[in-house]
């Protein structure tokens, strides 16, 4: 069947996709106008995409709440402009030979309070993560660490954990395996420290702005849900002479569109994402705005086992493959997305992209007979539909791209509904298992495969959404943890991945770009892999006044 035959041929689904994106932008409110800068100061006002649930490190899921946290909050290690791990907390470390046990020696820092940042804090801050009673959603991507799992799985007192302070300036990490990413993943939010003396003090209590305590070049001084989030110059941090901008606000900001026109009319100096399809218009508009660049991440299609559609491989795989990639990359987004028939993206280290399924060469034609013929076989058809859910995010991207899904998967006796929710609700509902289909994205914590693996294997919890549970997957991750040998271990990810694609617990849908929209006169905001923009470099090429002034 040619491409003009199809159920909702290429032009329904472009007039599909743009109504529905018109209709967003039509009932937008009207941002508010850019508050005033004290003077003397410079301040900096940023869309930030979503509203953060939380700015507690060790109960955060999300990228709008690292790049807050992460202003906030300064692990052993922090990105520099490029995004890569450079001492933070730590001005240095040694590894023993096995690579099993890390030594980190700590500056000479303090709280925003003006109390000592010590090991000691990191002891208790790992131990925090990890608490059963903390019930952090990331807790097991510290699993790496000895004694993690059976702490955090309530099976080991907090003691095992292999983490202790040798003095108050030395740190001692034993791993359960060798991880040479470990200083990259010490500068995820996962094992950023919080201050002791004010948890134990305050409780849930000491995330409040007025009781918040940082060690990173910025404090948190308002929290208006749904309005914004200020982030004041810290005059403690280690490095205060170095950080030029005084005052960030960041905004919630799901509809780019209008965020665009705000960062047009000055409004705002930054948006932290761009509807893909508008990044051509932007160019020209808007010269000099728009950054973008390859970036480690991928949007998927997770399948919740517990729907008995989906015990059926067949149904899984006939899903996955009746999905047209290239219309969405290349007539949809339009951004520099690749289409993804693996889950791992290129360019991470020391990695070998998996080979794609042999299905991913066949025409599309032919994929969606083949996947209607898995679906008969598993008993759906015309006379019994399969009728099925997709929860998706109301982010610019996955309200542009779920209707075309919709229509593939239509194309193969499909009924699939769209339900839209705000990004950190959906996420909400993935993590408790309340969706059948579920609209995802990941981004590297870490520049190496194992951060996207790790998503799949039965003992990561709450982030393998699809509660996905193969033996064999886990035993080749486990392999792959205490194999040295670099190009061994590789061999080992990429066989588990393999697994992984055959059994289709998920369906890759495409490889990320990141997109910024940056006015020119902020300097300091350097694109890079993993998408990671400190303040703390950030400037404005007109000393002294504020940009967009």
């Amino acid at each position: 069947m040619s491409r003009i035959d199809r159920a909702l041929p290429a032009l329904g689904k472009i007039l599909m996709v743009g109504l529905a994106a018109f209709s967003l932008a039509a009932c937008a409110p009207k941002g508010p106008s850019r508050p005033p800068c004290p003077q003397g100061q410079i301040c900096i006002e940023a869309g930030n995409v979503s509203d953060p649930v939380t700015l507690d490190p060790h109960k955060s899921t999300g990228t709008w709440e690292e790049r807050i946290i992460s202003n906030l909050m300064i692990g052993l290690t922090d990105a520099d402009v490029e995004g890569r791990a450079v001492p933070g907390m730590a001005e240095r470390w040694e590894t023993s030979a096995d690579g099993l046990t890390w030594t980190f020696y700590l500056r000479d820092a303090t709280w925003s309070d003006g109390v000592p940042v010590t090991a000691d804090d990191f002891v208790f801050s790992l131990r925090r993560i990890l608490d059963p009673e903390t019930a952090s959603e990331y807790a097991s991507i510290l699993y790496l660490i000895k004694g993690a799992q059976p702490f955090n799985e309530g099976k080991a007192p907090r003691e095992t954990l292999a983490v202790r302070a040798v003095s108050p300036k030395v740190l001692e990490i034993v791993m359960a395996h060798p991880a040479p990413y470990l200083p990259q993943l010490a500068k995820h939010y996962t094992m950023f420290p919080v201050p002791k003396h004010v948890v134990e003090k305050l409780g849930a209590d000491w995330v409040k702005p007025g009781n918040y305590v940082s060690n990173g070049p910025y404090n948190v001084t308002d929290w208006k849900l749904g309005d914004y989030v200020r982030l004041v110059k810290n005059p403690r941090f280690y490095d205060a002479a170095n950080v030029c901008v005084d005052q960030i606000n960041l905004y919630p900001t799901p509809d780019s569109t209008m965020a665009e026109r705000r960062v047009k009319r000055g409004e705002l100096d930054m948006n932290a994402d761009i509807q893909s399809n508008r990044i051509a218009f932007l160019r020209e508009s808007m010269p000099g705005y728009v950054r973008t660049h390859t970036y480690l991440g991928v949007t998927y299609l997770a399948f919740n086992a517990a729907v008995p559609a989906f015990k059926d491989q067949r149904v899984r795989l006939a899903l996955t493959m009746s999905i047209d990639r290239d219309f969405i990359t290349q007539k949809l987004l339009r951004g520099g997305q690749k289409s993804a028939y693996t889950f791992v993206p290129p360019g991470v280290a020391g990695y070998e992209q998996a080979k794609a399924p042999e299905w991913a060469a066949w025409s599309l034609e032919k994929r969606q007979a083949e996947a209607r013929r898995l679906l008969a076989e598993a008993g759906y058809g015309p006379d019994k539909p399969l009728r099925i859910e997709i929860k998706h995010r109301n982010t610019p991207d996955p309200t542009l791209f779920m209707p075309a899904v919709q229509a593939d998967w239509k194309a193969i006796g499909v009924d699939a509904r769209l339900a839209q929710n705000e990004a950190q609700i959906a996420y909400a509902a993935y993590r408790v298992r309340d969706f059948q289909v579920a609209d995802a994205a990941w981004i590297a914590d870490y520049n190496d495969a194992m951060s996207f693996l790790y998503l799949q294997q039965s003992s990561t919890g709450p982030q393998n959404y699809g509660d996905y549970n193969n033996p064999a997957y886990d035993a080749l991750l486990a392999r792959a943890d205490a194999e040295p040998d670099a190009k061994v271990r590789a061999g080992f990810l990429a066989e588990a991945e393999k697994v992984m694609l055959a059994d289709a617990p998920v369906a890759p849908i495409y490889f990320y770009v990141n997109k910024n929209l940056v006015a020119p006169k902020v300097t300091g905001f350097v694109d890079n892999i993993v998408d990671q923009h400190r303040a703390r470099y950030w400037c404005v090429a007109k000393a002294g006044s504020a940009p967009g002034a």
